[in-house]
């Protein structure tokens, strides 16, 4: 009779739990936390959602990323320490066939503030003596970079034929050539609907597997786009402008941005077919982004936001990241050592390898 009760208990042991050499440490986490827990592709997951949760999925930014775990450190080692910053909706432990994890993990958190102080209170935390968590920020990567896209195809077209063959597509951003406004600079970024999403489309476009209007085409993770924090943001007073006509100069461009207030540009750093504009007040730099976001300037209709300042080792983590590779996670600096942003595919298009060093407008690139 006793054997029958064991076996039904071990029955009700999840997949993933049953075996594990921490079984019972991980029953006891379950039952304190109330938090399921299974593995499943190589990863054992931890809540997804939490009880009792009747809210939306979180949305992005909110979950971290989490290195340099001892192979031998499991949930009933993290969740404690991570649980201490906010509550979790859910970690992922990625587990190897030895029953070990692979050193890394991705937890998520209800409220983007959660995921925030996890990065600032929880990387090199000591979670073993002498071993340190690296904590960053996770890439939820949803746009793919299409290159090969016939020039004189518009976004409609595009948009239009992505969609056949691939699903969860949300929108697709392309640019105009420098030289002809006219055409594409034949490649274009598609957004979708999920990082899972875009992770089945970028394997159903894989060279060799698919042809658009009969071109072969090339296909790659996107660049990410960095979340800025929003006390950085608020102080920004430069302008990027996008889509400027080649011949268009700087001076034509100071005087376009200053005539709502004489003096209120400081100077203007043009690069081929974009700039940025530096203003002497934050509210200067508002109002003109305001009047002149969409406007026609010399034949090409501008584009007009706020400059994003980038901690370049942060900037260098979502590289890694958004590419596949673990996230690297340097010794935290007393002083972020900030760069303006511009658009990295802008670079590549031009032939400039945009993590170096380039001549006299280095302090515009973000290097790595």
């Amino acid at each position: 009779m006793s054997n029958d009760s064991s076996n039904v208990s071990t029955t009700k042991v999840p997949e993933g739990v049953a075996g594990a050499p921490n079984e019972a440490a991980l029953l006891a986490l379950m039952e304190r936390t109330g938090y399921s827990m299974i593995q499943e592709n190589g990863q054992r997951k931890y809540g997804g959602p939490p009880p009792g949760w009747d809210g939306l999925h979180p949305p992005r930014g909110c979950e971290v990323f989490v290195g340099k775990i001892p192979r031998d450190v499991y949930e009933d080692e993290l969740v404690p320490v991570f649980e201490s910053v906010g509550r979790i909706y859910e970690m992922r432990l990625m587990m190897d066939f030895d029953g070990k994890n692979r050193g890394y993990a991705f937890v998520m958190y209800t409220q983007k503030h959660e995921a925030k102080r996890a990065v600032r209170e929880l990387n090199n935390y000591e979670i073993r003596p002498g071993r340190l968590l690296g904590v960053c920020c996770s890439v939820d990567n949803c746009r793919l970079f299409i290159g090969g896209i016939p020039k004189m195809k518009k976004r409609e077209e595009i948009l239009e034929e992505i969609a056949k063959v691939t699903e969860g597509v949300l929108d697709v951003i392309v640019y105009a050539s420098a030289a002809d406004k006219m055409k594409n600079r034949g490649f274009a970024f598609v957004e979708y609907e999920s990082h899972r999403a875009a992770a089945m489309a970028r394997r159903k476009l894989m060279p060799g597997r698919i042809q658009l209007w009969g071109h072969q085409i090339a296909v790659d993770w996107a660049e990410p786009e960095i979340d800025v924090d929003e006390d950085v943001m608020e102080t920004v007073k430069i302008l990027y402008v996008r889509n400027l006509m080649i011949e268009t100069t700087e001076d034509t461009i100071k005087k376009v941005f200053g005539q709502f207030n004489p003096g209120c540009v400081e100077r203007v750093k043009k690069i081929r077919d974009y700039a940025f504009v530096h203003f002497t007040t934050r509210e200067d730099a508002i109002h003109a982004m305001n009047n002149l976001n969409g406007v026609e300037l010399e034949g090409s209709c501008l584009e007009v936001t706020l400059a994003k300042p980038v901690d370049k080792e942060q900037y260098t983590r979502y590289q890694k990241a958004a590419k596949g590779g673990a996230a690297a996670t340097p010794e935290v600096t007393q002083q972020p050592n900030y760069v303006y942003s511009c658009d990295p595919y802008t670079l590549a298009y031009y032939g400039y390898p945009y993590n170096a060093l380039i001549g006299p407008n280095r302090d515009y690139f973000v290097k790595g």
